[in-house]
């Protein structure tokens, strides 16, 4: 265990380009898109035996709070991790200097790791050796970037042109950066390439929490000052309200832009251990095994004289033929079909779906909650149709619609139910009926899962129409 690191995992985007798959509800950070876990749990599992989890900090949004707890605690075993929650998103910069103060009141000669909570690294001991050595450049007093090294021309991420050596070690290196270099076209990435001193910037970054506050101080005095106010509210009764006036005045800004291009003293660490940023679908190409025609598969496919493409199912099978260089997702509620070169625009998609207010922007068919899950059947004027699966011991918060009513038939398990002033048990086979404005609760007391069917009726059927009286899990404050 190293002691002396914090490890800031920012965990706030909502990844556009992974539509459908990502949603505003549920980003790619909280998806399992490569491997067994979802990319934030394998952001923290590749830290756990080098930093103490009482080291690591989370910076996210308050509607991703509890889904993040939530799968940490599953890979951590405890919630001894801090959690920073932001009023609102603005960009990297407020969420690194509000993790700054808070680690400084702590730990004043801190060393602070910054990550993203939504990349992949295949290779986990080269990843911490480079992060180590970062340190030691960081102890020097450099703000440090880890940049990876090409393989390939990418116009799609910005490069670090390195300057001199700063260690004579030939084996883990690090140099001044000359240049940060905005994202080039190909003709210039290719030249980069062939060059050798220009790396990816990973968005990585290692540094003294005094240096960075510093740095900030420098180059973003609005911001600076903005965190001087929540410094002194911390551990006050109004700290949450004083963070939520001072963000609501925040530009948003980057720490590269508004401040790793102005400093002075920046160092690069160059790194090959296997990253991507999962920017872009087309990015699975880099991580993921191809079959004998070049093709990358995930979930229920059949593919006959595919080439070099990316088809991702779920459970519903999905079939190509005779197609090349396309991208498929398929989702109970969307598909995306598009040129593998066109991956970028995806983003298109989801502003055409903003204007448009489409559900599908947000949501899934099926929703992951605390107590378990629900899937939407079927939607129609005045009526939802769901199948709402509870986890053994699990309860729903006791609440109320103002404009719907409800209908529960148990399909299997043992179903307590309260309404009103009435608690009783239905089994299979067996319903009954919510009226509106009616306190309520579903909860499973049996050993297996509880599924039920359940139709809503009413003018109004979206889920803000959920007041909490009281819940488990401590969401009287919102509507998830």
């Amino acid at each position: 265990m190293v002691n002396n690191i914090y490890a800031v995992i920012l965990a706030g985007g909502s990844g556009t380009r992974f539509w459908p798959i990502s949603r505003e509800s549920t980003p790619k950070q909280l998806l399992r898109i490569f491997g067994d876990s979802t990319m934030i749990q394998q952001t923290v599992m590749r830290l756990n035996k080098t930093i103490p989890a009482k080291n690591i900090c989370v910076v996210t949004g308050e509607k991703y709070a509890y889904d993040i707890k939530r799968q940490l605690i599953t890979v951590l075993g405890n919630d001894r991790f801090g959690l920073l929650l932001e009023p609102e998103g603005k960009n990297t910069a407020p969420a690194i200097g509000l993790a700054a103060i808070h680690i400084k009141k702590h730990s004043p000669k801190a060393v602070m790791a910054v990550m993203p909570s939504d990349h992949v690294i295949l290779n986990n001991n080269k990843f911490i050796r480079i992060l180590i050595k970062a340190q030691e450049a960081a102890l020097k007093g450099y703000l440090t970037t880890i940049g990876i090294i090409p393989n390939r021309p990418e116009t799609g991420y910005g490069y670090i042109k390195r300057g001199k050596a700063l260690t004579a070690s030939k084996k883990l290196p690090y140099y001044e950066v000359e240049n940060f270099i905005e994202k080039p076209d190909i003709r210039k990435a290719e030249s980069y390439l062939k060059s050798g001193g220009y790396f990816w910037n990973s968005g990585i970054f290692v540094w003294r929490v005094s240096d960075i506050l510093s740095q900030i101080k420098a180059h973003l005095p609005e911001l600076y000052k903005g965190l001087l106010k929540i410094e002194k509210a911390m551990g006050r009764k109004d700290e949450a309200e004083v963070t939520r006036k001072v963000y609501s005045s925040l530009k948003s800004v980057s720490i590269d832009y508004g401040v790793m291009e102005k400093a002075k003293k920046v160092a690069v660490v160059p790194a090959a251990f296997g990253w991507s940023d999962l920017g872009t679908w087309r990015a699975l190409e880099d991580i993921s095994m191809k079959n004998q025609d070049g093709n990358v598969l995930a979930g229920n496919v059949i593919d006959i004289e595919t080439r070099n493409s990316i088809v991702y199912a779920g459970k519903r099978l999905v079939a190509t033929v005779g197609v090349e260089n396309v991208v498929v997702v398929d989702t109970p509620d969307a598909l995306l079909i598009c040129s593998k070169d066109k991956t970028q625009d995806v983003k298109k998609v989801v502003d055409e779906l903003k204007k448009k207010g489409a559900e599908e922007l947000t949501i899934h068919r099926t929703v992951e909650r605390p107590w378990g899950s629900y899937t939407v059947l079927e939607t129609g004027e005045r009526y939802k149709i769901k199948s709402v699966l509870i986890n053994p011991g699990a309860k729903l918060s006791i609440q109320m619609h103002h404009h719907r009513s409800e209908h529960w038939v148990v399909v299997s398990g043992t179903a307590r139910v309260t309404i009103g002033e009435k608690v009783y048990n239905l089994h299979p086979n067996e319903s009954t009926y919510v009226p509106i404005s009616t306190r309520h609760r579903l909860e499973n007391p049996g050993k297996v899962p509880l599924q039920i069917i359940e139709v809503q009726s009413g003018d109004y059927l979206e889920e803000d129409d959920i007041i909490r009286f009281y819940d488990d899990y401590g969401r009287l404050t919102d509507n998830e």
